[in-house]
């Protein structure tokens, strides 16, 4: 079965989707095509796992729809490492409106200075705690960048610029898109990534060598989400480890005084094929889909390697799976994490590095 990418319309010079159509999970199709390993469903699970919850009423979940394509189009998701596991139902309003996320809105989202209607970044909240500093006295959260698999740990939240930056140096694209040819040069400048501005971030950013499983926990705003969340969670870091992939708990990066290196994350060099396999889990927020809990997605980082040393064959890419219940949580870790198969009947999409979005 193929998976065919759905390229961004940044990329392929395809008409940017409507606001209704990133509303229904719709994408624009591409004329490449790619072919990645597949199985039909789930495999049954081989021990004893959560049962399936009880959903509150009037929240159903919907076991019908065809999942595949449910995915909306971005080039980048910004996972901001809050240490919460829920937030308000607009994050941005977390906090009073003080946050990471609300900055890169005000930037980026509709209206903003440096908004693209042909480049979306997806926004979203994890439970990740954030790095810590040398300078607890400064107060600073973190960011993953996918699936460009780069680890920001540290943007101070005392001044906007550390935002900026983040936007400017990571997040805007390299090159843009055809429909923007009629705007004069500055403004074209203005939307154009600069590499100058990563050096304005403390820390820079570091390549991210650990398996990432997000699991929407956003029980702020939807009650489905807020059930699934934390049981799926607890559900893949009990069963990883005994597909012999270790959890990472804690911040991803630790320059307190004597602190103990925590995380391949902090490696900066290409993964090799001896490391053994790491993984961390979070909650995050609202992806789209509330009616699909539960919604999962694995980022799979390029230096993945299958159990023979080979290059996995998902690596680079992240999976965007619906309707996973406990008794599901063992067979995407064996399919998807381990043996790199898309599991059909729960796939929504999924994104490769380069940014084009996928659907079978």
């Amino acid at each position: 079965m193929s998976l065919r990418p759905i390229a961004r319309a940044a990329a392929r010079g395809l008409q940017a989707p409507s606001s209704s159509s990133r509303r229904s999970g719709t994408v624009l199709l591409a004329s490449t095509r790619r072919y990645l390993n597949t199985v039909p469903k789930c495999p049954e699970p081989t021990c004893e796992c959560a049962d399936t919850p009880s959903m509150p009423s009037g929240s159903d979940i919907d076991r019908k729809t065809n999942l595949n394509g449910l995915i909306a189009a971005y080039a980048q998701q910004v996972l901001v490492c809050t240490g919460k596991d829920d937030w308000t139902s607009r994050i941005e309003e977390d906090n009073g409106g003080d946050n990471l996320a609300a900055d890169l809105k005000e930037l980026i989202g509709r209206g903003g200075k440096y908004s693209d209607p042909f480049h979306n970044i997806s926004i979203v909240n994890a439970s990740f705690p954030p790095a810590v500093s040398p300078r607890p006295e400064v107060q600073t959260t973190s960011a993953y960048l996918l699936p460009s698999f780069k680890y920001v740990p540290f943007l101070p939240r005392v001044s906007f610029d550390a935002a900026e930056a983040l936007v400017r140096g990571y997040l805007q694209p390299d090159t843009l898109h055809p429909m923007h040819a009629g705007l004069s040069p500055i403004h074209r400048d203005r939307l154009l990534r600069k590499d100058a501005y990563r050096h304005a971030l403390y820390g820079g950013a570091r390549d991210v060598h650990d398996v990432l499983v997000l699991v929407c926990g956003h029980g702020g705003r939807d009650a489905r989400c807020g059930v699934y969340g934390p049981l799926l969670q607890a559900e893949f870091e009990r069963q990883l480890p005994r597909a012999g992939i270790d959890v990472l708990q804690g911040p991803a990066l630790d320059e307190s005084a004597s602190a103990p290196q925590i995380s391949s994350t902090e490696m900066s060099g290409p993964g090799e094929a001896s490391r053994r396999t790491t993984a961390r889990v979070a909650q995050i927020s609202h992806i789209g889909g509330h009616k699909y809990a539960g919604n999962v997605i694995v980022y799979l980082p390029p230096g993945l390697a299958d159990g023979g040393g080979n290059p996995h064959p998902l690596a680079g890419h992240g999976v965007w799976y619906g309707r996973i219940d406990p008794k599901n949580v063992e067979g995407v870790i064996k399919e998807t994490i381990v043996n790199g198969n898309v599991i059909a009947d729960h796939f929504r999409g999924a994104i490769n590095r380069d940014g084009e979005i996928v659907r079978l």
